[in-house]
């Protein structure tokens, strides 16, 4: 219903969909979810994968088993297990004639500012070589990640920053059900969800399973952060083959609808508590061109105040010193100093190298 409406779409992968009950692989599986990536990059629709499995694979390789490991021992075997993984993903995928990056991430990467600004450009441009981003946690150099697992708070972080319109929460379950479907058959599907309250915690229940060790409390976890993104977020059945062609064809899931736009969560997150690096002294065109919702050039600076990184938070101030704006630079302070009062196609002979036209993109700024 929602997917292919979508933009770009993240989709977590969990151990148990992975691995069947007897540890070994799910070749077939993996082929076959690759037929359903394949179809979705047909329709221009843009997909990062979150997967679990580093550890796992590890272990299998080196027969042990996964729950009687400790913290230390746990980062050695990621390690050996991310190799695996991609390896995995990459002979899988090739087949059916996609590309496959991977990026290892922390749940620390994805919640610093400028370190999420910098997974958003590698994302943004991973999608313009036509490479499928597959993001793992770094397992091998993570703590409290590997503690509590599972990666379904760090795929929400993922579809945050990189702007994703939906967020795939591929399961054991077909859903959220009103009881816990293994002990209970009456338990009933729950389709859609436009608010967590109490009730809907209450009934979030914990999987077991030996690889995975995440459960419906961290899929809603990762639902709260989905709703405050302006991003829609499904868990589903990932066990069938196909099952992306399944949503699609059966919705037969559980929905978690957003509260708020994507451009409204994306500049409440620019204006919240950090405060500004920096400052842009802009002329009077320049303030009534943002007036009319455009992106802020480097001709209509007069003047900058600061030094300040590309990505950091600045404000943007009149002639009168005047705040009217504020939003993530697209330069550094060093940048904008030798491109202020020229025209955008004099930047790349200004500063030596090809680089973005607007100093800030109205879809990084607020007004105040």
């Amino acid at each position: 219903m929602y997917l292919n409406r979508s933009k770009i779409i993240v989709i977590k992968i969990g151990s148990s969909l992975l691995f069947d009950k007897k540890k070994k692989i799910r070749n077939k599986w993996l082929f076959e979810f690759s037929k359903d990536i394949k179809n979705l990059l047909k329709k221009n629709i843009k997909i990062i994968i979150v997967s679990s499995g580093a550890i796992a694979m590890g272990c299998k390789k080196l027969n042990l088993i996964k729950k009687n490991l400790k913290l230390e021992k746990s980062q050695a075997i990621a390690s050996i297990g991310q190799i695996e993984l991609m390896n995995l993903f990459n002979k899988n995928f090739l087949k059916n004639k996609i590309n496959v990056s991977q990026i290892l991430l922390t749940l620390d990467d994805t919640e610093q500012r400028r370190r999420a600004l910098n997974a958003k450009r590698t994302f943004e441009n991973l999608f313009k070589l036509e490479f499928v981003p597959i993001v793992n946690e770094n397992d091998s150099t993570a703590t409290t990640e590997i503690k509590y697992g599972d990666n379904d708070r760090l795929a929400s972080r993922v579809a945050q920053i990189s702007g994703a319109d939906a967020l795939v929460l591929l399961s054991d379950v077909d859903g959220l059900y009103t009881k816990n479907p293994k002990l209970n058959k009456n338990a009933e599907l729950i389709k859609e969800i436009k608010n967590i309250d109490k009730n809907i915690e209450d009934i979030a229940t914990k999987s077991i399973g030996e690889h995975g060790t995440g459960g419906m409390k961290t899929k809603i976890d990762a639902a709260k952060v989905c709703q405050l993104s302006g991003c829609k977020m499904v868990i589903a059945n990932g066990l069938p083959l196909r099952p992306i062609k399944k949503i699609i064809d059966e919705n037969n899931c559980t929905w978690f609808l957003p509260k708020i736009s994507k451009l409204d969560a994306r500049k409440k997150w620019i204006i919240s508590s950090i405060s500004p690096k920096g400052e842009l002294i802009i002329d009077e065109g320049a303030k009534q061109a943002l007036k009319k919702g455009k992106s802020l050039l480097a001709a209509g600076i007069k003047k900058v105040i600061g030094k300040f990184n590309k990505g950091d938070h600045i404000k943007i101030v009149d002639k009168n010193f005047k705040e009217y704006a504020r939003g993530l630079s697209s330069f550094s302070s060093f940048e904008i100093i030798k491109i202020m009062g020229h025209h955008s196609n004099q930047i790349e002979k200004l500063l030596g190298y090809t680089s973005k036209s607007e100093v800030v993109h109205k879809d990084d700024m607020v007004e105040l």
